[in-house]
């Protein structure tokens, strides 16, 4: 506890440097956050990104989608396009990963809700240009059109790859590796001033130095030793509340059948009725329409209302959204007739349930899971709460449509609206607000004392 309190302690900040002012974006730091983001649109690896560090953990995951694309791009059989898409799976690993950490270790306090959120922007605005790529190849030949699909995949990985060789390193794990004069002149540039730049560079080197930050290891030979066992087998009571915080949140992302309702909404509109190509494209055209505009004004808007407002306005959204889904399916399921304002019924609240998960948990999840633990523990953690991610994005993609046949896509639709009004109590018990607070700041949230009480309250 002795360790937790060292980092709990508020660093003294001059008022002039970082007191209350309007948020301003850096544009370096912007630069930096967007370059690192767009690799998710392509979409064990915590270690690795305290081994090589954040940037080149970026190239690896691009040359994994550019390997992945090519194979399943140029598969001669089935067996190569598995392959191909096994490796495009690391990437995505990697990705989803790394990605959102170093977003927010380069972001100034005050807009890195914004920058941490550009993954999921580019998840969508990636998901909308599927859906147009596929329409503008469906005219080829069915032996050409999908090779070409999977295969355009590769471009922006030789963008981001040579792209990021201009990113400066994270300088949260420069300090880590003890290179604090690098790590200084990376905080000028991503700082609005070279006084703000020292002052964050005071705050990160006592977070590394302390037992919670680093456990005294700041120096190059440290590549995230002991760091699963800090975290599992005997996580103080601040860092599992952090876990308890990040894999509710992930898991719930997953639990409320976001990826499944994607996947699987040509199959849900078939069974309301809807029948045609044209349409059943033209919904999902709208869907991603929805989805990339409500997660951009989520990402603009996260630092001024903060996580804990959008996080809850979009979990109780999407939970209203399932009950009405459910509601249409089920009247559609018993009805001959299939009337037009069901079916419009249903579209809504499709669009309605994508535009309240972008409004919250969408961009939220990242953001929250990036920033939360502190910097020993960021890179396993993120990771760990991320695997958490996959597995349940998983598992519900491969039984969402064995369930719905034993209890019908209406029943499937009220099971996860009751999962998101668990999920809506859950954030609202254990997610604090971290808005305007350097990840240095973070984890006095996580303590059980009145001072962290009162920032919690804030």
């Amino acid at each position: 506890m002795e360790a937790m309190e060292v980092e709990s302690q508020e660093p003294n900040r001059p008022e002039s440097v970082l007191g209350p002012r309007k948020p301003r974006l850096n544009n370096y730091a912007f630069a930096c956050a967007l370059l690192a983001s767009t690799i998710s649109i392509l979409l064990g690896y915590g270690k690795t990104t305290d081994y090589l560090g954040r940037r080149y953990t970026i190239v690896l995951a691009a040359a994994a989608f550019l390997i992945g694309a090519l194979v399943m791009g140029l598969a001669p059989s089935f067996p190569f396009l598995m392959a191909g898409r096994v490796i495009a799976g690391i990437g995505v690993g990697y990705a989803l990963m790394i990605a959102p950490v170093y977003a927010a270790e380069v972001s100034p306090a005050m807009t890195r809700g914004f920058l941490t959120s550009l993954p999921e922007v580019f998840i969508v605005f990636g998901i909308l240009l599927g859906y147009i790529i596929n329409y503008a190849l469906s005219g080829l030949p069915q032996h050409v059109n999908w090779r070409l699909m999977l295969g355009l995949a590769g471009i922006p990985s030789l963008f981001i790859g040579f792209g990021v060789l201009a990113m400066p390193e994270s300088p949260r794990w420069l300090v880590m590796k003890g290179r604090l004069g690098e790590a200084k002149r990376v905080l000028i540039k991503v700082s609005d001033s070279a006084e703000e730049a020292e002052v964050r560079l005071v705050e990160i080197t006592q977070a590394a130095s302390s037992g919670s930050g680093h456990g005294g290891s700041s120096t190059s030979s440290w590549h995230g030793q002991g760091v699963w066992k800090e975290l599992l087998l005997r996580p103080s009571p601040p860092v599992r509340r952090m876990l308890i915080a990040a894999i509710g949140i992930n898991f719930f992302m997953q639990a409320s059948g976001n990826d499944a309702v994607i996947y699987y909404c040509p199959e849900v509109f078939k069974a309301a009725g809807i029948h045609s190509k044209k349409m059943l494209f033209g919904v999902n055209v709208i869907m991603g329409f929805a989805k990339t505009f409500f997660v951009l004004a989520s990402a603009l808007y996260l630092d001024r209302f903060g996580r804990r407002p959008l996080l809850l306005l979009g979990s109780s959204g999407m939970a209203i959204s399932l009950v009405v889904l459910g509601l249409g399916s089920k009247f559609l399921e018993h009805s001959t007739s299939k009337p037009v304002w069901a079916i419009v019924m249903c579209i809504v609240a499709v669009c309605g349930f994508v535009s309240f998960f972008s409004i919250g948990l969408g961009p939220i999840t990242w953001v929250y899971s990036s920033e939360i633990f502190p910097l020993r523990l960021r890179a396993q953690g993120s990771g760990l709460a991320i695997s958490v991610n996959r597995l349940v994005s998983g598992v519900l993609s491969m039984t969402f449509l064995t369930i719905a046949e034993k209890i019908t896509f209406g029943g499937v639709f009220f099971v996860l609206a009751g999962i998101m009004v668990i999920g809506t109590v859950f954030f609202y018990v254990f997610m604090p607000e971290t808005k305007g607070k350097t990840l240095e700041e973070i984890g006095a949230l996580f303590e059980c004392t009145d001072n962290a009480k009162e920032m919690r309250e804030k």
